[in-house]
């Protein structure tokens, strides 16, 4: 009756290593849906990669690249955490693994001696041992009682013998599959490694973006304050001629003269004027809003054209100012009377002199601006006398004929 305790802890033992395997199958199930997670990331971080190559080829718009930098950013993050989940369930596999083997092996280690022992003992009573056994029975009855006792030790010894080798194929199972987990877990590791530069190329990345923002805001900044400076000493001039033209009328008609009579410009003009320089437009009249929040305002167009390209007067009048100023460089203005003039900004050279009288047409200087953020243009502006009779910059496509894409 020996043989059935021994062939119960068998099936127990078995039973028993059921339990870690169960446990290993939801470890590794979790594993693949971490993957299917992680295979899920990648997809949407390729598709943010290429969103992101396409706005470089585009006109640099930083607060879109910021925008996509920023989600790059949570995907590689994303992709990390799952990695990690990654890494520590397979870390914890190969410690339960490990644990496994070496319990199989102690198993393997025990029954390998009781083997041994079972071996000897067959070798020491001889091949003949159980005929001896059978035939030194006294009666019937001890007989079937000698040849049950053999049999139970037969199946006993069978049993050991499969059980040895069903936990010798156990072992090197585990030992198979200890050494996959391992490799994957270095891959893991790898993978992880890869990743973490991946994110830290991508916060520094974001921090350049952060800081070419911050720089261009400085600049727009600037150029805004430039310009508002630039404007005030433009408008002062334009106030300080204006109020000039008016004391020599008022002092002609003291003097019994006769008032300036309607000048070479008036509303009659709007829409019919030649433009100064064929071009494309670079800025338009008005507000513009810049990508980084700052808005400046333009009191002209510019007219992007060749730098020496001539620029000629839209209209017949008195040069009034010719030469360098302060903020634009060569610049023409030109009094058409009544309180209306024309400017010509950032001009490459002066063809006329105060005080001359230009006609509709004439070449007055040549395209310059090649130093200004916009490149070589020229800037036009149109000043009329609004409200009060004072000159106000009023929009210059309004005057000059329409054009195909400019209105």
């Amino acid at each position: 009756m020996r043989g059935c305790p021994i062939r119960g802890l068998v099936v127990a033992a078995l039973l028993g290593a059921a339990w870690p395997a169960a446990a290993q199958e939801a470890t590794r199930k979790e594993l693949r849906d971490s993957q299917l997670r992680l295979e899920q990331i990648r997809k949407e971080r390729e598709q943010l990669q290429q969103e992101m190559e396409r706005l470089r080829s585009q006109v640099s718009d930083v607060s879109s690249r910021l925008v996509n930098i920023e989600r790059q950013v949570a995907a590689s993050a994303s992709a990390l955490r799952e990695l990690e989940f990654q890494t520590t369930a397979l870390a914890g596999s190969v410690d339960s693994t490990t644990r496994e083997l070496v319990r199989t092996r102690d198993r393997l280690v025990e029954r390998n001696v009781v083997l041994r022992d079972r071996l000897r003992s067959i070798y020491k009573r001889g091949p003949l041992h159980a005929a001896r056994v059978l035939l030194s029975a006294e009666s019937f009855s001890d007989l079937l009682n000698r040849y049950k006792y053999l049999h139970l030790i037969t199946l006993h010894d069978r049993s050991l013998i499969r059980e040895i080798g069903a936990l010798e194929r156990e072992l090197a199972a585990k030992e198979r599959q200890l050494t996959r987990d391992l490799a994957e877990l270095q891959r893991l590791r790898a993978e992880r490694l890869e990743e973490f530069a991946q994110l830290q190329a991508l916060e520094r990345e974001q921090e350049r973006t952060l800081q070419g923002i911050r720089q261009r805001e400085r600049e727009a900044q600037g150029r805004l304050q430039q310009l508002a400076r630039d404007e005030a000493r433009l408008t002062d001039l334009i106030a300080e001629l204006e109020r000039k033209r008016l004391e020599e009328e008022r002092r002609r008609v003291v003097a019994g003269g006769r008032p300036d009579g309607e000048g070479t410009i008036t509303t009659r003009a709007l829409g019919a004027l030649n433009w100064p320089v064929e071009g494309k437009l670079v800025y338009r009249f008005g507000p513009e809003r810049r990508p980084n929040g700052v808005v400046l305002r333009w009191n002209g167009i510019g007219i992007a054209a060749n730098p020496g390209t001539p620029v000629r007067a839209v209209e017949a009048g008195t040069v009034v100012m010719a030469g360098p100023f302060e903020g634009y460089g060569p610049s023409v203005m030109v009094s058409h009377g009544a309180g209306y003039y024309t400017l010509y900004l950032y001009l490459g050279a002066v063809h006329v002199r105060e005080g001359q009288r230009v006609t509709a047409g004439q070449v007055i200087g040549t395209v310059g601006g090649e130093r200004t953020p916009e490149g070589p243009h020229i800037e036009f502006q149109v000043r009329a006398p609004i409200r009060s009779g004072v000159p106000e910059p009023v929009n210059p496509l309004d005057w000059l004929r329409a054009r195909a894409g400019t209105q």
